[in-house]
């Protein structure tokens, strides 16, 4: 249990860690001789594209699965 624990903590500090690193950087479209070392490590709109689509999956989901129960 406390592996399982320590784990899902340890991902959660790597998230927030990058996030904040990444916050701390210059935008990814700045251009010139900068541009290339001050990149975020992570592309947070993907993110939260990704992350959007995998609720409304997990919603529509736990619908159809409580729809199931409510019929049995």
């Amino acid at each position: 249990m406390r592996l399982l624990l320590g784990m899902i903590f340890g991902a959660i500090l790597t998230v927030a860690f990058t996030y904040y690193y990444d916050s701390m950087q210059t935008s990814s479209v700045a251009t010139g001789t900068n541009a290339s070392t001050n990149r975020t490590m992570v592309n947070w709109d993907v993110v939260e594209t990704n992350w959007n689509s995998f609720k409304i999956k997990a919603q529509a989901g736990w619908a159809d699965l409580k729809a199931r129960v409510d019929r049995s």
